[in-house]
C-alpha cells in the first residue's frame, strides 16, 4: 500500500491545463504543456474538461490553465469567477474571433445567403436530408455555451420552427460540411473563425443584423434552467476574442509561469493551421504540440523572459 501510495504521489503533475473538445483548444492545451515543461521544467497534464467544469476547477484550484475561453460566450461565467470571486485571471492578450452561420456553397448558390431566408421554407427544404420536411442546421456540439445561444438565436430569428437543430460533436458535424461540399448538396451550419474549414472549403457566411446589445438579451444558464425560452438574440454575435484564463493563485505561486502565459499571442493565421492540423491532416495533439513548440523555440522563450 505504501509504494502505491509514493507512485500515485510521484505521478502528480505540478500543473493541470484542463483541454476542451474543439480542435484549436486541444492545440493550445497541448502547446502550453509543450512549452511550460520545457522552459520551467514542470510536469504539466493535459485533462479534457468542459468548460464548466474546467471553471470550478479553476476556482477550487485543482486546474490551473484554460488555453481558451471565448468572449462573449462565456462572460457570464468570467463575471462569476473572474469579477465576482476573482478566482480566475484573464489573459490581457485575445485572439480576435467571430462566430455566425455559413452556408455551403450550394446553398448560397440556390437562394441561401442572410439568416432571413431560413425563414422560409421553400428555401430551408432543400437542406433537408431526412425526408421530414424540415431542413437541418448544426448548431454546435452539445457542451459548448454556444450552441444554446444559436438555439436562442434560432427562436428569435423565427427559422426554429422550419429548421432541425443539430447538437453534435464538431468532428461529426465537419465530417458532414465536407460530404455536403463533395456531392454539391445545400448545408447550412453554425461556423466560427479562426478555423480550417474557410481553408478547406469555399464556404459563405450568411449576412444578417450587426450585433445589437438592447436586441440580445441572454439569461444566465446557471440561474435560470429555462433560460433559453427567456433570452433573445435577433441579431449577429458581438465581436469575439479568446484569452487564456488561469487560476488567480498563479500569479502567487508561480509568478513566472503567469507572466509567460501573458505573453502568448497566437494568431488568427496559426490557430487555423492547428486547426488544419488536427481535423485534416489528423494530426496527435501531443505529437502536433511537440513539433509546434519545436519550429517555435526562439518564440516559445521569449514568452517565458
Amino acid at each position: 500500500m505504501a509504494s502505491l501510495q509514493g507512485a500515485g504521489a510521484a505521478a502528480a503533475a505540478d500543473l493541470v491545463i484542463a483541454m476542451p473538445n474543439w480542435p484549436s483548444g486541444q492545440a493550445t492545451a497541448n502547446i502550453l504543456k509543450e512549452s511550460v515543461e520545457k522552459q520551467f521544467g514542470l510536469s504539466v497534464e493535459v485533462r479534457e474538461l468542459g468548460t464548466l467544469t474546467a471553471f470550478a476547477g479553476l476556482d477550487s484550484g485543482e486546474i490551473d490553465i484554460h488555453p481558451e475561453v471565448w468572449r462573449p460566450n462565456l462572460d457570464d461565467l468570467i463575471k462569476r469567477y473572474a469579477v465576482d470571486r476573482g478566482s480566475v485571471t484573464l489573459s490581457i492578450f485575445g485572439v480576435p474571433a467571430w462566430q455566425g452561420l455559413c452556408a455551403t456553397p450550394e446553398a448560397a448558390l440556390s437562394g441561401i445567403t442572410a439568416v432571413s431566408d431560413l425563414t422560409d421554407p421553400e428555401k430551408t427544404a432543400m437542406l433537408d436530408t431526412d425526408g421530414d420536411g424540415l431542413g437541418e442546421l448544426w448548431i454546435g456540439a452539445p457542451t459548448w455555451s454556444s450552441t444554446g445561444i444559436e438555439r436562442v438565436r434560432a427562436n428569435s430569428y423565427g427559422y426554429a420552427p422550419h429548421m432541425t437543430l443539430v447538437e453534435a460533436e464538431e468532428e461529426v458535424a465537419m465530417a458532414a460540411v465536407d460530404a455536403a461540399v463533395a456531392t454539391s448538396r445545400p448545408m447550412v451550419f453554425a461556423c466560427y473563425a479562426p478555423h480550417h474549414v474557410f481553408k478547406l472549403h469555399d464556404v459563405v457566411r450568411l449576412e444578417e443584423p450587426e450585433y445589437d446589445r438592447a436586441k440580445w438579451q441572454i439569461v444566465s444558464a446557471a440561474d435560470d434552467p429555462l433560460w433559453i425560452s427567456k433570452s433573445t438574440a435577433s441579431t449577429g454575435w458581438n465581436i469575439a476574442h479568446f484569452h487564456i484564463a488561469y487560476a488567480s493563485s498563479l500569479a502567487e505561486e508561480r509568478p513566472d509561469v503567469a507572466a509567460f502565459l501573458e505573453k502568448v499571442d497566437f494568431t488568427p493565421a496559426e490557430i487555423t493551421e492547428m486547426t488544419y492540423a488536427l481535423s485534416v491532416d489528423r494530426k496527435e495533439p501531443a505529437a502536433y504540440a511537440e513539433q509546434w513548440v519545436a519550429a517555435h523555440e526562439e518564440r516559445v522563450r521569449g514568452w517565458a523572459k
